[in-house]
């Protein structure tokens, strides 16, 4: 057996699996997308029999490209987060669409539970706050809604992505500590599991929930590769960036922007308590110890992105943007805010819709491109904004995801922030962080300090926006946002 490392990403909008030498190189990558499925307006759904075979193609893949699972020692699996799956435990097949994290069909339910005053339990309990975003309210809806889920009994499984993709490797059903405190379900104070009291509140059944176990550790082993392979690591997505930035001291912060934006501050064993709507989160478990993280989350990043190429079709490709907005000197007053699928942190308004102010004869595409682009660093500010309140400022800010792969955004987002950021040169530290875990847990290192060495160098970029001019645009932001909120 080698000391390479497989890693299956699965996220949003695609699912990836990467090789990593225990030095932290990339061997092999490969990615494919997934659908998207947009039954209703504001619902999302995927097919977990589409993730499970893609995710499982495209591992297969990369291994044969590394050559072949005897060079792999270990295995992490790392996922988007809140999406929950539904299947049956004697057919291993699925028994309703997943419901996705960006889905709002649960939004007004949400809105009566905090109306009727239960959002601070939920607050004390799991750090989160009450909203469609978490898979609680998700998993009651689908009880109530999808008859075939109450007929299945004591066959119904439940868990989040990654979750469904160790059972189909393992036949094991766990989750790790990081996607059960993305639950609203699980107690994520020190020792706690699900909770009574919050699946009795959301209508959701423990009996079908996974096990929580660590996010390093041997929890099976699949022959799905031909030599037998033990998956050891697991995390939700953002974690997983945080792991593989090497934010793994107190105040040292990333930010992903992918489908969304993510962006967590390291809070060490103590979990921090928000006063102005940010999320408390576990950061990872090792050895039944948590670590907790501060977190905001944007729903809308790079789905923005796509939205312009796909249903408005201003461009053909994502890497047409940096020129585009390169192309004019500013937006000529064009404002987006992009509330797709309605606004998170610091705002949590999920009956939100999205806005594009200040247009004129003068707009152009550019203009609208650039506009779209310049909305990733004002959310990111909002956020920022909400962190120091809270007394977590930033004093740098580690960037990942594929949108910083765009020159011109990552110095907009230090122009906007004001702040130096950093960008690896590795930009895949998600399925990074993933591989760090599965290191520890197989034993190539003893600890995430000693895996961190698997971080690649980074490309600094520093302010270089006039203060005057960092104002009027937030300025017009502020008022593009509020006009949103009033709507």
């Amino acid at each position: 057996m080698g000391e390479a490392i497989l890693v299956i990403d699965a996220g949003t909008t695609s699912t990836r699996a990467m090789v990593f030498a225990a030095d932290g190189r990339c061997l092999a990558s490969e990615a494919a997308p997934l659908t998207q499925n947009y039954p209703r307006p504001g619902w999302v759904e995927h097919d977990a029999g589409e993730i499970w075979r893609e995710s499982l193609r495209v591992a297969g893949a990369v291994l044969e490209r590394a050559g072949g699972a005897d060079r792999v020692a270990a295995m992490g699996i790392t996922n988007q987060r809140e999406t929950v799956v539904f299947w049956d435990r004697q057919t291993g097949e699925p028994l309703a669409p997943a419901i996705v994290w960006q889905d709002r069909r649960t939004a007004d339910r949400c809105r009566t539970l905090r109306d009727a005053g239960h959002e601070p339990l939920v607050q004390e309990r799991t750090g989160l706050l009450l909203d469609p975003y978490f898979s609680g309210s998700k998993i009651g809806w689908a009880l109530e809604h999808w008859p075939q889920l109450r007929e299945a009994g004591d066959r119904l499984a439940i868990g989040t992505v990654e979750s469904w993709l160790v059972w189909k490797l393992t036949g094991e059903h766990i989750t790790d500590a990081t996607n059960a405190s993305r639950t609203a379900l699980m107690d994520a104070r020190a020792g706690g599991g699900w909770d009574e009291e919050l699946c009795e509140l959301f209508g959701a059944p423990p009996a079908a929930f996974p096990e929580i176990v660590d996010c390093a550790g041997r929890f099976g082993e699949t022959r799905a590769f031909g030599a037998p392979l033990p998956v050891t690591g697991l995390a939700g997505d953002q974690q997983a960036a945080s792991i593989g930035q090497a934010c793994i001291h107190f105040g040292e912060t990333k930010a992903t922007f992918g489908t969304g934006a993510f962006i967590l501050t390291h809070a060490g064993a103590e979990r921090p308590v928000s006063s102005h709507r940010l999320l408390s989160t576990i950061a990872w478990q090792l050895g039944g110890e948590r670590a907790y993280a501060l977190e905001g989350s944007v729903f809308v990043a790079g789905s923005l992105v796509q939205w312009l190429r796909d249903g408005l079709g201003l461009i053909s490709a994502a890497a047409e943007t940096e020129a585009l907005a390169r192309s004019v000197p500013d937006t000529a007053g064009v404002v987006v805010v992009p509330a797709l699928t309605g606004l998170g942190a610091p705002w949590w308004e999920p009956h939100a819709t999205g806005a594009i102010t200040g247009l004129s004869f003068a707009s152009t595409r550019a203009h609208l491109v650039r506009a779209a682009l310049e909305a990733m660093a004002y959310q990111a500010h909002d956020v920022k904004e909400a962190f120091a309140a809270d007394g977590v400022d930033w004093s740098t800010l580690r960037v990942d995801g594929g949108m910083v792969a765009n020159d011109w955004l990552a110095q907009d987002l230090a122009d906007t922030l004001d702040l130096s950021v950093e960008r690896p040169c590795l930009t895949e530290t998600t399925a990074l962080g993933a591989a760090m875990l599965a290191g520890v847990g197989c034993g190539l290192f003893r600890d995430l300090a000693e895996a961190a060495a698997m971080r690649s160098e980074v490309e600094c970029f520093t302010p270089a926006l006039p203060s005057e001019a960092r104002d009027v645009r937030l300025a017009g932001w502020r008022r593009a946002v509020r006009g949103v909120l009033r709507a």
